[in-house]
């Protein structure tokens, strides 16, 4: 006979709670046994009575302090195999807690998994009380006071403390699923200073991929779109100087797609350079700011003071952060008529200002790219800040941790 899928789940559901209280039977009363006795040698010792309890004191508490990382071991393979709570690995910091788990706590849940897990053989017994009543000898059924009443009352109450075993051990695991992992594992600060970690390592390694595939999208368009459009060009300019008797129309026609040909590698130099400049990785950031500065359309006096390579990721940030600048100042301060770039590496700060002489007035939410700067500089955990007053200044000033 096979039982539907929700009493199966429910007979699952059981036998997991009960193996679980059964094997943190005597994983709890085992610690309050000892606080037991130790609390009874301490007592002898005051009154005097024995001689050898402060001996017997000392010896039973450094047996409970060697057995407790044993027990904290077992529960947390208790928790992860049955419930699959998995509780970390707890410090050396604040041991207090776990000793109050096993020897306080522990005494407290080690006494209600007995009366849970008692009670379900102590109700299966009385559930059957018709079958085994009756199976005794006659003699010895009538002094057992055995009338039918008794006995269906017995088996009734039988069946009842059955009905309210699943509810109670339910109850008691939850119960322990809260207090187990609070004590036994790390505290509400070692979990935040963990998942603080956690996510900073996490950040970081986004920022690298992020980085690396910036790279190859640089190397792809280099050595594929740019090539052809280089080879393109090169047909064009060289049917043009051949092709000379054609029909003026045909000449035209060359003539501009030779000309959008060349645009276009010129647009996708400055998509390849805006990406990830190749520059940056064979001269470091100096050279690569030296190209920008070059390029900008209004003059820029650009200081570095760079005694070293900060790391690529670093590099990376800061190179975008003066070419965004430059950009935003020859979009968006016409009037300016210059620019200073000074970058400095001091200890494990590199520190990035810009400086333009435009009318001022930036705002990081007027849709000038700002706010998207802004995240890139905390993306490696770096500060932005920004002064642009009506009638300029402009200056952004950047700091970018970086590894000595």
């Amino acid at each position: 006979m096979q039982l539907p899928p929700r009493q199966r789940r429910a007979l699952a559901r059981l036998s997991r709670d009960v193996s679980f209280l059964a094997l943190g039977l005597p994983l709890h009363l085992v610690p309050g046994f000892a606080l037991f006795m130790a609390f009874g040698l301490m007592w002898e010792t005051v009154e005097g009575g024995d001689g050898s309890a402060p001996v017997v004191l000392g010896i039973t508490l450094v047996l409970t302090a060697c057995c407790l990382p044993v027990l904290t071991a077992a529960q947390r393979r208790r928790f992860r195999r049955l419930l699959g709570v998995d509780i970390p690995r707890p410090g050396r910091r604040r041991p207090w807690r776990r000793i109050g788990y096993h020897c306080l706590a522990g005494a407290v849940l080690g006494t209600l998994e007995g009366i849970v897990v008692g009670l379900l053989p102590t109700g299966a017994v009385a559930a059957l009380a018709p079958g085994w009543m009756y199976a005794l000898p006659p003699q010895w059924r009538a002094g057992f006071l055995g009338s039918a009443t008794w006995t269906v009352s017995v088996s009734l109450v039988g069946l009842a403390v059955l009905a309210a075993v699943p509810g109670l051990a339910a109850a008691l695991v939850r119960l322990e699923s809260r207090v187990g992992p609070a004590l036994l594992g790390r505290g509400g600060r070692e979990d935040l200073a963990r998942r603080v970690q956690d996510l900073t390592e996490s950040r970081a390694g986004a920022v690298d991929a992020a980085d690396a595939e910036r790279r190859r999208i640089e190397r792809d368009l280099h050595d594929g779109a740019q090539q052809r459009l280089v080879s393109l060009a090169l047909n064009l300019g060289l049917a043009r100087a051949t092709l000379t008797d054609l029909p003026p129309e045909a000449r035209e026609v060359i003539d501009t797609a030779h000309r959008e040909a060349m645009e276009a590698i010129e647009e996708l130099n400055d998509l390849v350079r805006g990406l990830h400049p190749a520059v940056l990785d064979e001269l470091g950031l100096d050279a690569a700011l030296s190209g920008l500065a070059a390029r900008a359309p209004l003059p820029v006096r650009l200081r570095a003071d760079l005694p070293r390579r900060p790391a690529p990721a670093v590099e990376a940030v800061a190179y975008f952060v003066v070419s965004e600048a430059l950009a935003n100042v020859a979009k968006h301060a016409r009037e300016a008529t210059r620019a200073d770039v000074t970058v400095t590496l001091l200890g494990a700060i590199l520190r990035v200002v810009i400086v333009d002489d435009g009318p001022g007035g930036a705002d990081p939410l007027g849709g000038s790219g700002l706010t998207g700067l802004a995240q890139r500089v905390r993306s490696v955990d770096g500060t932005f800040r920004l002064s642009s007053p009506l009638g300029g200044p402009t200056m952004m000033s950047v700091e970018l941790p970086c590894q000595s």
